[in-house]
Order: structure tokens, then C-alpha cells, then sequence
């Protein structure tokens, strides 16, 4: 009744007969700005694929209040960048004792978020209707317990789903 759906909830759709665009590049630039990161050098990766992220008992504490709501705002932003969730979900596993190497990473991510914040997600009216399932797993990959992460990504057709 009002017309189409451009702007809900800090997604930003853009529609045309035969694809729909979501993202959020203007929730990720005031994420960007809020954390004061836009005169950062930007990054190519969310975060370094040689680091692994671990309990750093020598590292200084930071404010968790601060790392949280980093944290919090990147969890949001996964709703139109999955490419981002797996860094940020290792990055959560440390917001009970964040340290400067915890924050850090947080930090590179969002300085990739600058770098990308017109990134999204396309789905297309022309697709197929298979259920496609991808997963990976890396078998006690945490160098601190040696529990395992996994995830996995569904599509209809081509359009990322979950």
C-alpha cells in the first residue's frame, strides 16, 4: 500500500524485475564513522588468515563496554555480509576478557567494512528452486580447548538463503 520497499531496518533494498539488492552500507559507514576507523588504513580481508585468534593471557585487558558494542554492531551487519560472520564469530568468543589483540582483529574487520560497505547480497527472480547445502569444518582447530568450528551456507537456486 505504500509502494515498494526500499529501506527496513538499516537494509537498504533495491529492487528491479529481475534481481533484488540488499545491503547496508549506510548502517556500515555510521559504523565505520562511530568507531572513528575511516581515516584507517583499509584492509583487502576481514581479518589474516595466518593469526589465530586464542586466549592471550600476557595481553592487556581492553574496555569490554567498547569491544562489545563493536562486536554487537558487526553481528548486525551479518545479515547482508555472511562473508564477514565467521571472523566476527571468532571474535566473540573473547568479549568476557578482550585484549588488545582481540580488539585488534575487531578493528580489521570493520576497517574491511569500510572498504566494502556497498557489498550485499543479490537475489535473483530467475533462479532454479534446488536446495543447495555447502559445510566446512575445521576439526579442533582452536589452538586453546581444541574445539571444533563449523558452519555452512544454504542456497535456493543461486540465492544465498542462510
Amino acid at each position: 500500500m505504500v509502494g515498494e520497499l526500499s529501506y527496513l531496518l538499516g537494509l537498504q533494498v533495491k529492487q528491479t524485475n529481475y534481481e533484488l539488492f540488499i545491503c547496508q552500507s549506510k548502517y556500515a559507514k555510521d559504523l565505520v564513522k562511530r568507531f572513528e576507523l575511516n581515516s584507517k588504513k583499509h584492509t583487502k580481508i576481514p581479518i589474516s588468515t595466518s593469526a589465530k585468534l586464542g586466549y592471550d593471557p600476557t595481553g592487556r585487558s581492553v574496555d569490554q563496554t567498547v569491544y562489545k558494542s563493536m562486536i554487537g554492531s558487526l553481528l548486525y551487519l551479518t545479515a547482508s555480509r555472511p562473508n564477514i560472520a565467521f571472523n566476527v564469530g571468532e571474535c566473540t568468543r573473547f568479549q568476557a576478557d578482550p585484549k588488545e589483540s582481540h580488539l585488534s582483529a575487531v578493528k580489521g574487520s570493520i576497517r574491511y567494512i569500510n572498504r566494502t560497505a556497498n557489498h550485499g547480497i543479490i537475489y535473483s527472480r530467475e533462479s532454479n528452486l534446488d536446495l543447495v547445502s555447502h559445510s566446512d569444518t575445521d576439526w579442533a582447530g582452536n589452538a586453546d580447548d581444541r574445539k571444533s568450528t563449523s558452519g555452512g551456507c544454504f542456497y535456493v537456486g543461486s540465492n544465498l538463503v542462510s
